[in-house]
């Protein structure tokens, strides 16, 4: 049996395409891709902040309280000074502040109040420093005492609240340890020495700025502010009023230590009790002339304003006469005149030779002459 092979023949063209594919294919490589961040920022120069530079705290102002006034210098610091007695039972005390004049401040003095109504307490005004000036922000009346700048004005307003007393239903009971109260006169009174402060007084007059109190409102004393107000009594001002017309009570005259610095009721700076500052005179015994801090209420302060010509209480009257000037019973007439007042014959004529207007006399000067015509009367002829 023959068995025949076939030999099949692969063309070299194709074999050499065949190559050439396996070579392309082996020479393909997969690439994963490599992550690389990305480039950081570039570098911004930013300069250092400046140093801090000192604000003087700025004083707190309620909108409730009105700013009255302003002054571009601080007021003077508060004097020291004793409290007058209570003169009445239900008045309460308002402590003296400083109050700028327009030119110079005014030392407007401490004096005792009758309140608007039963209830309501005083919450003093204070000077504070806002926007580069001193504001004074008025005091009001009202069921609390409000926030008054944290000044130290002493008798119970230490700063904070009162200590000098509180209303019981219709009357107010007064604090003796801190207020000058006359038992005999007043006797609805306590004693709560917890109240005294017995530190060193500060006695700086206004808040925040430079050398101000630094003191802010607490909570009560924001609620304070919210309620009910009442301004200042007619009294309240016009004793402020006549203090400013003083020119006693003006800082550049007094230096800081009036010579009224408290008074027992408003609008009585000449009165028996007036109060003068520490380092101060003693307060004037009368009042000056008028234009010149006269009471609104027209008084006149004892011995001051008689008429020239009236006779004062207790004095003597004019030898050979009486009060009105006319001549006592036997009493002998006028040198050179009748019993009527007529010229003697031959007497000059006193229209003629009267001598000129002088100027009023003094009462001291009134008396020492009276004194001296009484004592040449009395003496013996020579």
């Amino acid at each position: 049996m023959t068995i025949s092979v076939h030999k099949t023949s692969i063309p070299l063209r194709a074999l050499a395409a065949l190559v050439a594919t396996s070579a392309v294919l082996s020479a393909c490589v997969v690439q994963e891709p490599v992550y690389r961040p990305p480039p950081p920022p570039r570098p911004v120069y930013t300069p250092p902040p400046p140093p801090p530079t000192y604000a003087p705290p700025p004083a707190y102002s309620a909108p409730v309280v009105e700013v009255e006034v302003q002054a571009q210098q601080a007021p003077p610091p508060l004097p020291v000074y004793t409290q007058p007695p209570c003169p009445q039972d239900g008045y309460l005390w308002t402590p003296g502040y400083w109050y700028w004049g327009g030119s110079d401040y005014y030392w407007v003095p401490g004096t005792w109040v009758q309140p608007p109504q039963v209830g309501l307490l005083w919450t003093p005004g204070y000077w504070g420093f806002v926007g580069g000036a001193y504001g004074w922000h008025v005091g009001y009346w009202g069921p609390t005492v409000g926030f008054y700048g944290g000044v130290n004005y002493g008798f119970g307003y230490v700063g904070v609240g009162f200590g000098g007393g509180r209303w019981a239903g219709n009357s107010f009971a007064y604090n003796t340890a801190v207020m000058n109260v006359n038992t005999t006169v007043v006797h609805n009174t306590y004693v709560n020495n917890v109240t005294v402060n017995n530190t060193t007084v500060n006695n700086v007059s206004y808040n925040g700025g430079p050398g101000g109190v630094a003191a802010t409102p607490s909570a009560q004393e924001r609620a304070a502010a919210q309620q009910p107000h009442v301004a200042p009594t007619p009294m309240q001002v016009q004793h402020r009023q006549q203090a400013l017309q003083t020119p006693a009570l003006a800082a550049g005259v007094n230096g800081g230590h009036p010579a009224i610095a408290a008074t027992p009721r408003p609008g009585a700076l000449y009165a028996p009790g007036v109060v003068a500052a520490r380092g101060a005179p003693t307060p004037p015994p009368h009042a000056p002339s008028p234009g010149a801090g006269q009471p609104f209420n027209g008084a006149h302060a004892p011995g001051a304003g008689q008429p020239n010509n009236a006779p004062r209480p207790g004095a003597a009257p004019p030898p050979g006469g009486q009060a009105n000037g006319t001549r006592a019973p036997g009493a002998a007439p006028p040198p050179g005149g009748q019993a009527n007042g007529t010229r003697a014959p031959g007497a000059a004529n006193p229209q003629a030779q009267a001598p000129k207007a002088q100027p009023p006399k003094a009462p001291a000067d009134r008396e020492r002459e009276q004194r001296e015509r009484e004592q040449h009367e009395h003496e013996p002829e020579r």
